[in-house]
């Protein structure tokens, strides 16, 4: 698989990276132990390194599960995982940010002994705290670096301005936030920032939650799964957003790809600094979703897909 530089002085990490929340969160079921850690192991032989978690998930769940899949394959593996949000309620879920640095600080100890590791290799603020100067919680991640706990920094869901104030206190490899063809709010102004300054940008659901891959059946989403109830995914939305998965699926017949390979390939031609990081729970997925590192896009074919209409429904 292609490499890409994971910030400026950061290390070198497949151009596709894999999401783990999906394994035991967040989508359904999760898978049994024995699958998960098939599909870990599967992803670092594609050369997904990147591997990305949080402790919100579960919470804490995905990142325990996570440790045990890596094994004695940690090494290969470039983790990502992050801080900042707390889970008060399960049903529904619920969240509040917590970016003070004492949480921090706290939350980083839980996840390296979750994970079952020496050091963090992208520590990424979830959300930045509200009541929290941005600053504040930089400094105690800068503080993690100091102490060897953590390699590198990220922030997550930001604007420029916000992550121009964090950088006066602490360097910051990575921004992650949501991008795909039916979310591009992040290419107006965070994605060319992070091309101009050496910063990494991660893209969150590049698949539209699975929608743009055209084989989800959207009236079989049930409670247990996050998706249910989302605006885009009610039933008047999900049937004008077919225009979108057409779109793409005119593209991916030109090639013989796949709607997913397309989707990622779009992202991948953004600029050598994206990143994108799909989940899935299933090797047949992800195998899919890795070679879109090998699927070259015409300049007609990256114009069709910028001129696909905006999604009917709001991201949550």
């Amino acid at each position: 698989m292609q490499r890409r530089r994971l910030g400026a002085a950061g290390p070198s990490v497949g151009a596709i990276g894999y999401g783990a929340m999906p394994l035991n969160w967040e989508y359904g079921s999760p898978v049994a132990e024995p699958e998960a850690v098939a599909v870990v192991h599967r992803a670092l032989d594609l050369g997904c390194t990147l591997i990305d978690t949080a402790d919100a998930y579960g919470p804490f769940v995905n990142e325990e599960l996570l440790g045990r899949c890596l094994g004695d394959r940690r090494d290969e593996a470039v983790i990502s995982t992050k801080t900042g949000l707390v889970m008060t309620n399960s049903a529904p879920i619920t969240y509040v940010n917590d970016g003070t640095p004492d949480h921090i600080r706290d939350s980083c100890d839980g996840s390296l002994r979750r994970l079952g590791v020496d050091i963090i290799d992208l520590y990424t603020l979830h959300r930045v705290d509200p009541k929290v100067p941005v600053e504040e919680s930089a400094g105690a991640m800068a503080g993690l670096v100091e102490a060897g706990k953590v390699r590198s920094l990220g922030l997550s869901e930001v604007d420029v301005s916000t992550v121009e104030r964090a950088m006066t206190v602490a360097p910051i490899a990575s921004i992650q936030s949501e991008l795909s063809l039916w979310t591009r709010g992040a290419l107006d102004e965070v994605v060319p920032w992070c091309a101009a300054n050496g910063v990494a940008f991660l893209p969150f659901s590049p698949l539209g939650r699975g929608f743009l891959t055209g084989q989800l059946d959207t009236s079989t989403l049930t409670s247990t799964d996050f998706r249910f109830g989302m605006p885009r995914f009610e039933a008047e939305a999900a049937v004008a957003n077919q225009a979108i998965v057409e779109g793409i699926a005119q593209v991916a017949g030109r090639h013989g790809a796949s709607n997913a390979q397309v989707a990622l390939a779009w992202l991948l031609a953004q600029g050598p600094m994206v990143i994108p990081i799909p989940g899935t729970k299933r090797i047949r997925y992800l195998e899919d979703n890795a070679a879109a590192a090998e699927l070259v896009l015409t300049p007609q074919d990256l114009a069709d897909l910028d001129s696909l209409p905006a999604p009917v429904g709001d991201r949550y």
